[in-house]
């Protein structure tokens, strides 16, 4: 069974959709390890209104911190730290996607980051989205994983830029699962369509 975790370039650059995207396409289960902020409205809870088939099961955070902040200092504001023995993944005999915090090296604690979280065989994609300095921020995390020996892809995401696309993808060298465009409404029909498009990448 697959397990992949996907993280992104930045904050806001469309991980959930792109979570709930491979959740359709691969029928798998979600899991957020750590949600910060927005508990009422949370990840787990948006990628569950956004997958239609009845397979996928979503797991429990193994922290929910009330802050949007860093995992660390969300933590911090709730009196606690977060242990990395602490985030196991759910037991499931199905595909499993992983949504990570933030960007790759997003403090934990004070020691470690959300990297520390990703099991040696899990496939990662990467979700990069067009902004000034993105190209710097994609190319530092996929050679970071890369160079930690991780299977690596790339979903861009929101408006086609054409010149920063093509950069990243010569110069990565690693698979292009397609794009995600800046649609006027994410639902369970236009996560479908996605889902049908990316399914023979995965």
């Amino acid at each position: 069974m697959k397990r992949i975790f996907v993280t992104g370039i930045s904050t806001d650059v469309g991980k959930t959709i792109a979570c709930a995207i491979l959740t359709e396409a691969l029928k798998a289960d979600y899991w957020k390890p750590i949600q910060a902020g927005e508990l009422e409205s949370c990840d787990t809870k948006r990628v569950q209104q956004l997958v239609a088939n009845k397979i996928s099961k979503f797991h429990q955070n193994s922290y929910a911190l009330h802050t949007p902040m860093s995992p660390h200092a969300a933590a911090d504001i709730d009196g606690i730290s977060i242990d990395l023995k602490s985030i196991k993944p759910p037991k499931t005999k199905n595909h499993l996607i992983i949504e990570g915090a933030g960007g790759l090296l997003v403090p934990i604690n004070d020691t470690q980051t959300v990297l520390d979280i990703m099991e040696p065989n899990s496939k990662v994609i990467v979700v990069s989205r067009h902004y000034l300095g993105s190209i710097n921020h994609t190319l530092l995390t996929v050679n970071l994983l890369k160079e930690k020996g991780f299977d690596v892809s790339i979903i861009f995401s929101g408006d086609e830029h054409e010149t920063t696309e093509d950069i990243i993808t010569k110069m990565t060298n690693v698979p292009i699962i397609g794009r995600i465009n800046e649609e006027p409404y994410f639902d369970k029909n236009v996560v479908k369509e996605y889902a049908e498009l990316f399914k023979e990448m995965l």
